[in-house]
């Protein structure tokens, strides 16, 4: 358009209108009042009892028992793992001996209750009152009382750690399924052997497929270690119980618990989403918001590229002229 003296007339601006989200305004006010009343118990229902949470969080006994419940979840991941990794090698070896062996161990620890673990290896001296190393049918060269060997906390290790590993075998082997074939292949045609391909190659890999349920199962074995009360091992719980049955403040004291367990978990969850990082570089998207959102303000300030290569004609795809032709 024109004005009569023949000027261009600009045209009006467009009013964005943004979009309405009702609901989402609902929902926060309705999340906002939960939260107004669940502070206000916490803050004013006395039955909590925070000054005995605060007296017991880092008591001695208490403290006893959060270094049990460490210990025995760092040394349970370690079978765990270590144990898991050879049961997946042998799941997918072509020997069908090493495949049925790690099948039949992989069945029968995952098909069977961890408490009834415990309690048989807790009671092994039952159906074996000594231990022995010698010939079969021969004459033994050392043995041992099978109490003495296997104590309480050696029995909480076999039976947390035995019972991981079999959960850490399919997750490892999912992970060592996921490279494709043609890696371990290649590496054969360089001349590795099949544990050098394995760990140089395949594994590494792997671990960004490993590393997240790996996360999941060293959280669930941090709480799974309460479970060792079956046997009488002093952990974490154990110890809240035993101070709770003499004083009668049951809440306080697994407040108390419940406080070391979510800050372990929160640094566990801190170091599983490191290492995610840390391996899954060159392969995960970068997709954060504040990133995302200033590498699309970049790309849109940015002003308008020249014709790439690609797009501009180049000398052999020019048509010749008649004379040129001459």
């Amino acid at each position: 358009m024109a004005d009569p003296a023949g000027s261009p007339t600009r045209p009006p601006d467009i009013v964005a209108v943004p979009v309405r989200h009702p609901g989402r305004w609902v929902a926060i006010a309705a999340l906002a009042v939960l939260a107004a009343m669940l502070v206000n118990s916490l803050l004013t229902n006395p039955r909590f009892g925070w000054p005995v949470v605060w007296e017991y969080l880092f008591s001695p006994p208490i403290l006893a028992g959060l270094r049990n419940t460490i210990i025995l979840t760092v040394l349970s991941m370690i079978i765990g793992i270590v144990g898991g990794v050879a049961l997946a090698v042998m799941r997918l070896s072509p020997n069908p001996v090493l495949s049925s062996v790690a099948a039949g161990y992989i069945w029968l620890f995952r098909g069977t209750p961890l408490i009834a673990q415990l309690l048989f290896w807790n009671f092994l001296g039952a159906l074996y009152p000594r231990l022995s190393v010698g010939i079969p049918f021969g004459p033994e060269f050392a043995s041992i009382e099978t109490k003495t060997l296997i104590s309480v906390f050696v029995a909480s290790l076999l039976g947390l750690g035995l019972n991981e590993a079999a959960y850490m075998a399919e997750i490892v082997r999912a992970g060592i399924q996921s490279v494709d074939p043609g890696q371990a292949e290649a590496a054969g045609a360089l001349g590795m052997s099949r544990p050098q391909a394995l760990r140089r190659i395949v594994l590494p890999q792997a671990m960004r497929v490993i590393i997240p349920p790996t996360g999941n199962e060293t959280i669930s074995m941090l709480k799974t270690t309460s479970l060792v009360v079956v046997i009488a091992y002093s952990e974490l719980l154990t110890s809240a119980q035993r101070i709770y049955s003499a004083n009668f403040q049951v809440i306080p004291l697994l407040i108390v618990a419940a406080i070391w367990y979510l800050a372990l978990t929160s640094l566990l969850t801190v170091g599983q989403s490191f290492l995610e990082r840390r391996f899954g570089r060159g392969v995960t998207p970068d997709v954060t918001g504040p990133r995302l959102l200033r590498r699309a303000r970049t790309t849109t300030a940015s002003p308008a590229s020249p014709a790439s290569p690609a797009t501009s004609p180049s000398p052999a795809a020019t048509v010749p002229t008649e004379e040129e032709t001459r």
